[in-house]
């Protein structure tokens, strides 16, 4: 985006208040999920289902790997739209953003007399 170019209220980024709070919820679910995984692997080890090994590992797997990813995701800020390759705008064919304009725009004013 250029410096000078009007920033438009739709390419705002979201308040701090508003990120926490998605932080806050993507950390509560991953953690929810890994009191699910606890609870899945408790009732599978009493049912005693076949290949319990297996069902054991992946929720012992969930249980440890959960929980360091939702640090690290409650801890990360959301990445800026001018860094998310999947939505920058398309320039307009045959333009490009670091072309001069060949004719002055507005009239000069020169303060020496």
């Amino acid at each position: 985006m250029a410096r000078n170019a009007p920033i438009l209220i739709t390419d705002a980024e979201p308040s701090l208040e508003k990120q926490r709070h998605s932080r806050e919820i993507r950390y509560l679910l991953m953690m929810s999920l890994r009191a699910v995984c606890l609870i899945l692997g408790s009732v599978l080890a009493v049912m005693q289902v076949p290949l319990l090994w297996l069902w054991l590992l992946l929720c012992g797997l969930g249980m440890v790997v959960l929980p360091w990813m939702a640090v690290l995701i409650a801890n990360d800020r959301p990445v800026k739209a001018e860094h998310r390759w999947r939505h920058k705008p398309a320039a307009a064919p045959g333009t490009s953003t670091h072309e001069l304009p060949t004719q002055p725009t507005g009239k000069t004013i020169d303060v020496d007399p």
